[in-house]
């Protein structure tokens, strides 16, 4: 019996993957492994953006919850490479690894993905340590959810930001009520980009969208404005309102 479901399984892989690598166009098909919280998440947004997503995880329970959704879910263990092989994985161009709690997992599957040379490989860290393994391995990217909205919400909670987010080179992007040394003449003699470091890209009256900033633009009191700068020019520029 054991057997029969082994080799079921096995068969059921194969149709899969030959389905999935026939439909979509190779740059429109990711592969999420793990499909706890973030990967359910991610797995779901890529979907209503018209991307071809296969999730995959061991527990079928949560395969189960989530087929309806994806264009394609599968039961497995993706810590065997083989089981990789069989889903086609290795014919993607993007895969993400959600697995999180599970660090052994995480990191094997990670590791399956490189030997099996998917060009784009994202996964996701729990901690610092954990991240710089994933980076030391040779993952692509490395996404910390947990401390990047932490920090995020940190610069929300303390400062007059109403959005913040910070880049890899620390450059930030930040939006906020423009402060009153801003207003009343046009951005390009304001001096702002000299004397704080910022750059103003974009503006927001009251009723009205959004819209680029130019060095003819008046800022008004009580428009948000988007602030892009080094991250302590841009917090200390949103902290002088």
């Amino acid at each position: 019996m054991a057997n029969y479901l082994h080799n079921l399984r096995r068969r059921r892989r194969k149709r899969l993957a030959h389905q999935y690598a026939a439909k979509a166009p190779a740059d429109q098909r990711v592969a999420v492994i793990g499909l706890g919280r973030f990967g359910s998440s991610l797995a779901n947004e890529l979907t209503q953006r018209g991307w071809d997503v296969l999730g995959i995880d061991t527990d079928d329970r949560l395969v189960q919850k989530y087929s309806d959704n994806l264009a394609h879910a599968a039961v497995a263990d993706c810590t065997d490479p083989e089981v990789l092989r069989q889903l086609g994985v290795h014919e993607f161009t993007s895969a993400v690894v959600g697995i999180g709690t599970d660090i052994e997992a995480s990191i094997l599957v990670t590791s399956n993905l490189l030997e099996a040379e998917v060009p784009n490989i994202w996964a996701k860290a729990i901690s610092r340590q954990h991240g710089q393994i994933l980076e030391r391995l040779g993952a692509h990217h490395v996404v910390l959810p947990e401390y990047e909205m932490g920090e995020r919400v940190a610069h929300l909670v303390t400062g007059r930001m109403l959005d913040f987010i910070e880049f890899d080179d620390d450059f930030a992007l930040v939006k906020t009520v423009a402060p009153e040394l801003a207003t009343g003449v046009p951005l390009g003699r304001s001096e702002v980009r000299s004397k704080y470091g910022v750059t103003v890209v974009g503006i927001k009256r009251p009723g009205e969208d959004f819209t680029y900033a130019t060095a003819e633009t008046v800022v008004e009191k009580g428009d948000v404005i988007i602030v892009t700068g080094k991250t302590h020019a841009v917090e200390a520029f949103a902290d002088l309102g």
